[in-house]
Order: structure tokens, then sequence, then C-alpha cells
């Protein structure tokens, strides 16, 4: 859009910064780097500097109008109207906000290791990341992208969340009542596993209203089975779409692609699962993956996929169970029997959503200035045969900006993209831009556009991806902060932007400060979660029911002691183990009092972990160090806290 073109709602607040970012980024594509400045700029175009005694003066929400900050402001005693479930990036945990407050509220370690609650320490938690054979961690690390809810009947039924991890293909499920993990899948013959979603509806059985099913996508190819044979030639890499059945955890089937696979979507009727594809040159290098005009949005017919699997069209990759059937491009050219269609999107794109209404998917560019439109009704109808190439799905591609990634929708019909490299979210009508594509010279998609600081990675809108879609606000997370902050060393806290959307025009509403480097956020009603305050003693098989059964139980070098805590004291005063012993300890709080969870923590042992009330916890651990040590409680629980302890006696 030419500058003499764009409506005087979209004129960027600060031109000056606008030309500074357009020109930079604008040389590192020409370079094919991608690589700028991404200072941030006053009106000079030099880069701020906060004042003496001071910080750096932010630009206004929107051009020429003030906001009453104080109307987004949560009292204290008050609640948030809404939580943000977010990823953690590669700290591989889970996070959550409350909105609009920003304030954080739990960090769910599913990844990685959490010494505040025992994550990746307990028999229980290790049990659920999965263990080499002598009882360590298979994986410590992790990279969590992306984090999607169940759904019943198009909107959130506060049953679980999905997340993946990136870094090692795992799929880990994460429950609302309690916001902790309690199932992690490692899925098969797949690398760079980045995009998941779950089905909204079954896309089988038409009585089944919610979630079955989650979708996931592999990015990197890789020879398969990885086993050491074909490391040179790429020829024979291929990537993977997967899906998991949402109650068992357990892959159903895999389908081979071609390309990378990036984020999924899925549409509301059930039937279709897409993922933007780059890399559809199948290249290996940089350089190879950028030869193609285009890539494609595919988009995956799951009832169609399934028969396959059941008639046994499928293939295994290895040693692997997992059946295949081929989705690529070239075994599915006949529309009426192909399990995939490949949609001509611009290069490079990044991020497909689905929109409320369920008629609409949007693929965004990256390298592109524009946003393409994809009809769920056109793809179903090419499926059926009804047209002739599958880039006849596509309804709109509005220009909206430089570097497009990820799209949010509100509930009047209208589209959020975060544009990476202008540093804005541009806001852009549905059928403004459809009437645009087909020809109508006086429709004008863009509506408005914001500055955001800076960088904008994922973009998310209260409730928008369910049919509830509220257009109330829209969280912007930022790759980079700057001057937003107080400086705190060369690692820079990330900014996730709260902008009210319930109007005209977009307003910047307050910064939230997030530790780096969160990938993707949902924006739930707060009315939807239920959580659990109290555990029941009876659903754990291990529990120590009663504080009369606290014992030490030996079989030869083995020793399991049996331990209560109840403020302020556990259940066993001391208990004596011998050198080269193998100790397990199981813990249960018998406090029934909400908020009164205890810790349990043995000096030079490596063992820390709490027990909510209710719950039973245990650790394994060998007794190689003599002497005594005080096992203390770690959460503050009762005016005698510090006096909660008890010995374990270790005889040389």
């Amino acid at each position: 859009m030419s500058k003499n073109e764009a409506p005087a709602s979209a004129t960027p607040t600060d031109p000056a910064r606008r030309r500074f970012l357009n020109t930079t980024t604008l040389a590192g594509i020409a370079g094919a780097g991608l690589t700028m400045g991404l200072a941030g700029c006053n009106e000079s175009g030099k880069p701020t500097k906060a004042a003496a005694g001071g910080a750096a003066s932010a630009p206004a929400a929107a051009a020429g109008e003030a906001v009453e900050y104080s109307k987004y402001e949560v009292p204290p005693g008050q609640l948030d109207a809404y939580y943000a479930l977010s990823s953690g990036g590669h700290s591989g945990e889970v996070r959550i906000y409350g909105l609009p407050s920003g304030r954080l509220f739990k960090r769910i370690p599913v990844f990685n290791i959490d010494c505040l609650v025992g994550w990746g320490i307990t028999n229980e938690s290790k049990k659920i990341m999965g263990t080499n054979a002598d009882g360590s961690l298979k994986y410590f690390t992790g990279d969590t992208h992306h984090v999607h809810p169940t759904y019943t009947d198009g909107t959130y039924n506060g049953k679980y969340i999905f997340v993946n991890d990136k870094i090692h293909g795992r799929l880990a499920r994460v429950r609302l009542d309690t916001m902790e993990c309690d199932r992690i899948t490692e899925i098969p013959n797949v690398q760079g596993f980045h995009g998941v979603f779950p089905d909204k509806r079954d896309p089988v059985d038409a009585n089944i209203n919610s979630t079955t099913r989650v979708f996931c996508g592999a990015e990197f190819q890789i020879p398969t089975p990885n086993d050491g044979h074909d490391l040179d030639k790429p020829e024979n890499y291929f990537a993977l779409f997967t899906c998991v059945d949402a109650e068992t955890m357990e892959v159903r089937y895999q389908v081979k692609v071609d390309g990378n696979l990036d984020l999924i979507a899925t549409s509301y009727d059930g039937k279709l699962a897409c993922s933007n594809q780059y890399n559809s040159e199948n290249g290996v290098h940089y350089e190879q993956m950028m030869t193609a005009e285009r890539d494609a949005c595919v988009f995956f017919h799951i009832e169609r996929i399934e028969a396959a699997v059941k008639a046994g069209k499928t293939f295994r990759i290895g040693n692997s169970p997992v059946p295949v059937v081929d989705g690529r491009k070239a075994a599915n050219a006949d529309p009426k029997t192909a399990l995939t269609c490949y949609v001509p999107v611009p290069k490079n794109p990044h991020g497909v959503n689905a929109s409320p209404d369920g008629k609409y998917f949007a693929c965004s560019g990256k390298l592109s200035p524009t946003a393409t439109l994809i009809s769920n009704e056109l793809v179903l109808k090419w499926f059926d045969g009804g047209l002739k190439e599958p880039r006849d799905t596509v309804v709109a591609e509005p220009e909206i900006g430089l570097g497009p990634l990820h799209t949010a929708f509100d509930n009047r019909g209208n589209a959020y993209t975060t544009l990476f490299l202008d540093s804005q979210i541009v806001k852009w009508n549905v059928e403004a831009a459809i009437k645009s594509y087909q020809g109508d010279k006086n429709a004008k998609p863009v509506v408005d556009r914001i500055d955001v600081h800076y960088q904008p990675g994922h973009g998310f809108t209260s409730m928008g991806e369910t049919k509830e879609a509220d257009g109330k606000f829209f969280l912007s997370d930022n790759k980079f902060s700057k001057d937003r902050f107080l400086p705190v060393g060369p690692l820079h806290p990330e900014t996730a932007q709260l902008i009210d959307i319930s109007g005209d025009k977009m307003k910047l509403v307050a910064d939230h400060a997030v530790y780096s480097e969160p990938h993707d956020s949902i924006v739930i009603r707060r009315d939807i979660i239920k959580t659990r305050q109290v555990y029941d003693v009876a659903e754990f098989p291990n529990a120590v029911k009663d504080p009369k059964d606290c014992r030490v139980e030996r079989n030869g070098k083995k020793v399991t002691v049996y331990l209560t805590s109840q403020a302020p004291t556990f259940g066993l005063r001391e208990w004596t183990v011998k050198r080269g012993d193998e100790v397990t300890i199981i813990l249960t709080n018998h406090d029934k009092v909400q908020d009164l969870t205890h810790g349990f923590a043995i000096p030079k042992y490596n063992v820390n972990f709490i027990v909510n009330p209710g719950e039973t916890k245990s650790v394994t651990f060998k007794a190689d160090k003599p002497g005594v040590y005080w096992a203390y409680c770690t959460n503050f629980c009762h005016a005698l806290h510090l006096e909660m302890r008890s010995r374990m006696l270790v005889e040389a």
C-alpha cells in the first residue's frame, strides 16, 4: 500500500521510526539475510535514550488519543478477567498470567527440572518426563512454543492444554484443574516438532463435539529411520504430520509430506487440519530453500487419512509401530482421492489461523507483505473435485505490511496480524479484503495499525481461537524490549503488550515484562477454568493414609520411609538408614486447608519437592554420605515452620 493509497487511520504514528525500520529491513531482505538494526528510534531517527533520572518516552497508544490507563488496572483484592496461558520457550515450561494486570501467577514445569515443586526430582514427575534404564531423566531440556486447549462445541472447555517440545519432539498435556503436567509423549520419526493444535470436534463421529485428537507438525526433514544411514542423501529426507490421541496420548498415525511444516490450525467442522509449509523445495541448505516462487498451506483431509490407515494403505518406518500414509503432493494429484491439498501461498509463510466463524484460514507471507485468506468451504470443494486448482481456494490476499507472521480475530469481522519487520500490529477487515481481491477498488482492507515495541512474534485476541471471540483485547508478544524497562544486563526481558481493540482504534494500554522467551499465548475467560484447591488422599495408591502408618521398611539394601506432613510436624522425628542403601521416601500431606503446601528437602542429597494439601509424592536416592541430615519443610506453612524438621541418620 503506497502512502497515497493508505487511509488516514493507517498512517504510522511515528513516520521517522517507520522510515528507519523499513530502510533497514528492506536492506536485510535485499541481502537475503533478514538482518537489521533493531534499536528503537525517536522522531529524529536516532536511538532513544532515557533522560537523566527518568525513562525513555513512549509513543502514544493511539494517534491523538489519550488513554485512561487506570481503567485497565486490577486493584488489590480483585481478580483478572482472563487467564493467559503462555509457552516459556527454551525454559521448557508453561506460564500462567492474569489479564489485564499482566501478573504472573504460576510457572508450570513441563520439560524442565524445577526444584521448587520437585519436577524432575520426584519419582512421579520422572515417570511422566521419561527416564533411562538407570532412572536418570532421558532429557532435561525442552523448548515449548505453542499452547492450545481442548474444545467443546467450538470453545474452550477448561480440561487440558497441550504444548510441544521442539527440541526432542515431545507433546505434553497439562490438566487445567490442577495446572500440572500429567502426560508426555515422545513422537517417533520427527525432529523440530513445532506446531500443535487439537481438533475442535471429532472428524469422523458427528456425535462427538469435543476434542479427540491433537495434530503435530514437524519442521526438520531427516532420513527415516534416522539411524546413521543416508546421512548425506537429502533426497531421502522428509518430514511428518502426526496425529496423537487426546485422551490416551498415544500416536495414532503419521503423514509423509513435502517441505517443512510450521504451525497447525484446525477447522470448526472437524474435517480439516492444516499447516503452513516452507521449504517446498525440500532443500537442506539455506539457498536451496529459497528458489521456488511460492510455498504452501497444506490441508489434511482427516477422514480420508484415517480411512486409508484403517484400510492398511500405510508403511512403517524402522522399528516404529506407527502407521504412515503418503501425503506428498505428487501422490495426491487426484482431488477426489487426495489426502492432502497444497494451496500455493507467498514464500516462507509463518503461521496459519482459523477465523472464529469457521469460514477462513489466514496464512501470512513473512517474506511477502501479504496475508493469504483461504476458504474452508472451497478447500472441501477442491477435495470433492469441484475446483480446478488448489490456488482457487484463495479468496483474498491483502497487502498489509512487512514481515507478517500471525493473525488473530475479533467478533466484528476484523483480523489482526503481527508485522515483525514493521514492528506493528495491523488491523484489516476480512470482507473488505475479499472485495478488494475480487476487484473492488473502493474496498480498503487495512483499517488501523499501531506500533509495538519491538518485533512482534505471536499475537492473540481474547477468546480469539474460539467461536466466542469477544473482541476486547489483543496481546502482542514482542521479541525485543530494549528501552521499555529498567536495564537488567545483556539478556533483556521481552514485552507482552496489551492492546484494547474494543473500539475502531487500537489502544496500547500496558507493557508487561516477561522472561525469555515466550512464543505463544492463549487468552481464556476466567469462568471457563475451574481449578481444584485440595487433593483427595485416596487418589494416590501409595499414600500414607494415617499418621500412625509412618514407618521404615527394609528389603535388603532397599529402604522405604513412609512419612506424613501436618503443620508443624513430619510423621517421624527421625529415621535411620545405612550407607549404600537405596532410600525411597513417600510423603503425604494431611493438611486439608487450601494453600497449605509443605516442602521437603534433605541437604547434600538433591532432594527438594513440595506436596500440596492431600497430595502424595516420593523420591528415591542412594544414601552414600554418612552423618546426620536434617530434613526440613521448604514451603512456609506455620508459625513453627522453621521447627518443622526430621532427622535422617546415615550409619557409616
